[in-house]
């Protein structure tokens, strides 16, 4: 059994509910780096940070590094470098640092440790030495709900340069996941606590279940000496390496090839459904296998129970089109974002499936496009669909649109929701290069659309969109 197989079975056989706490540090533990390395790589790129403050910073982390000195002096440098700023410029800023680096650094196991967690009914807390704006929107990003933070001191919305109490570092990290106990009601000797790094022992000594994860080489020696797992999770897959990038490129040949090959059998055949069904029955499986990739579905009956359908299915990566293919297979056509059309890997099989293209700026071009799939459902032909309308840069989703649910119900057909689980992490949002692994699907039960109307539209999109939500948060078994 694998360290991390031992750390679910630990997971599942302590108490259930609210009353145990899983408490989990930010930097190195749940993200792959520092959040305070992106935000000062961005302050120096913006010339937002001058020689004196740079110097004092040099100084301060030398002395955390080298002399294992606690990072008071590193935060009072940094909050007071931001003085002056207000705290909704600061939440715009962190929330831009998380799109375009941080929400790259999240470890993909770590979600399945979370999602564990929440199955048991536990309470789930971040507590990091990291500020608010570097810990919120990792936070939400993974359902976090409560932050245990360093906080500065705020007077009338601004930032004043002072914290408004000592950093959560070492000894002070632990006092607040007890605190935060207490006002819970929670038993710490229940409790898991998961950390990378020797400063957190106190918080580790101070729960029941104490768990290095990624741990550096302090806490590596600590662990074995007091017998904690140690767990070490696979770093992101982001770059693009030469075996992936050829594995890839050979994958998008053999998918032009097959559909190369249906257009070959749709002229002899006189039979475009005929031809579109060989490309989904074998294209994807065959371009999946080339890139290393399994796709391991729970409630694949639910694909085929009820069709025609309306499929929707959370938008995270161009790796989907393949998961979709794996999944759905036959009978089958898209509606896809007007960008596609012009996507070389896409075009044969847009062009096999008969794919409408919507153009998202033109609201009156998008309904003309989608009218004559309502005509394709009600023949028998199911539909496609990402309700989010273009691809998230993490699993949390973004605001449905209703095009989908609208032609569900003209053609009285139900959806079924399909929800990928991490696609995105073996191909990242604009990556051209996919990396080997297991994608998890969950195909959950149609919803009927019968009896719905314009007026109660609302609800049903909200309806299965908290599917869509509950199923993700959960995770995959």
């Amino acid at each position: 059994m694998s360290a991390l197989d031992g750390l679910r079975r630990a997971i599942a056989e302590a108490p259930p509910g609210p009353g145990t706490l899983a408490a989990f540090d930010l930097d190195g533990t749940l993200i792959a780096g520092y959040s305070a390395s992106v935000v000062y790589r961005n302050r120096l790129r913006n010339m937002d940070i001058g020689l004196g403050e740079l110097l004092r910073t040099t100084g301060a982390a030398l002395d955390t590094q080298f002399r294992g000195a606690d990072v008071g002096a590193l935060m009072d440098i940094a909050v007071r470098g931001l003085a002056g700023r207000q705290d909704d410029e600061l939440r715009e800023w962190g929330q831009r640092l998380f799109r375009q680096e941080i929400a790259g650094m999240i470890y993909r196991d770590a979600r399945g440790i979370l999602a564990a967690h929440r199955r048991a009914g536990h309470t789930v807390v971040m507590a990091t030495s990291a500020t608010p704006y570097q810990a919120r929107d990792v936070a939400d990003d993974l359902d976090i709900t409560d932050i245990l933070c360093t906080e500065p001191e705020l007077r009338g919305g601004m930032l004043t340069g002072a914290l408004a109490s000592p950093p959560l570092w070492g000894p002070a990290k632990a006092k607040a996941l007890r605190d935060y106990a207490d006002r819970r009601g929670a038993d710490l000797a229940n409790a898991f606590a998961y950390s990378n790094g020797a400063e957190d022992v106190p918080m580790l000594e101070s729960v029941g279940h104490p768990v290095a994860l990624n741990p550096d080489r302090g806490l590596t020696r600590q662990a074995r000496r007091s017998g904690w797992p140690i767990v070490h999770l696979s770093k992101p897959q982001r770059g693009a390496t030469p075996l992936a990038t050829a594995r890839t490129a050979v994958a998008m040949g053999s998918l032009m090839t097959t559909a190369a090959l249906g257009v070959g059998v749709g002229l002899l055949t006189r039979n475009r459904q005929t031809a579109a069904n060989l490309v989904g029955s074998v294209g994807p499986d065959i371009a999946l296998t080339i890139c290393g990739i399994t796709v391991e579905v729970e409630g694949r009956e639910n694909a085929w129970s009820h069709r025609p359908a309306v499929f929707m299915f959370n938008h995270q990566s161009s790796l989907d089109v393949l998961v979709l293919g794996a999944v759905v297979r036959r009978d089958v056509t898209g509606v896809a974002k007007k960008e596609a059309s012009h996507d070389p890997r896409f075009i044969p099989v847009g062009a096999l499936l008969d794919v409408a293209y919507i153009d998202r700026s033109d609201s009156a071009q998008a309904r003309a496009a989608l009218a004559p799939a309502v005509e394709k459902l009600k023949s028998g032909t199911s539909l496609v669909i990402a309700p989010e309308g273009t691809r998230s840069p993490t699993p949390r989703m973004l605001r449905f649109k209703k095009g989908g649910f609208h032609l569900a119900m003209e053609a009285q057909v139900p959806i079924v929701p399909i929800v990928i689980h991490d696609a995105g992490e073996l191909m990242w949002r604009n990556s051209l290069v996919a990396h080997p692994g297991t994608v998890h699907v969950s195909v959950l039960e149609p919803v009927p659309t019968q009896g719905w109307t314009a007026e109660t539209m609302e609800e049903h999109v909200q309806e299965v969109r908290e599917m869509f939500e509950n199923c993700l948060h959960r995770g995959h078994r």
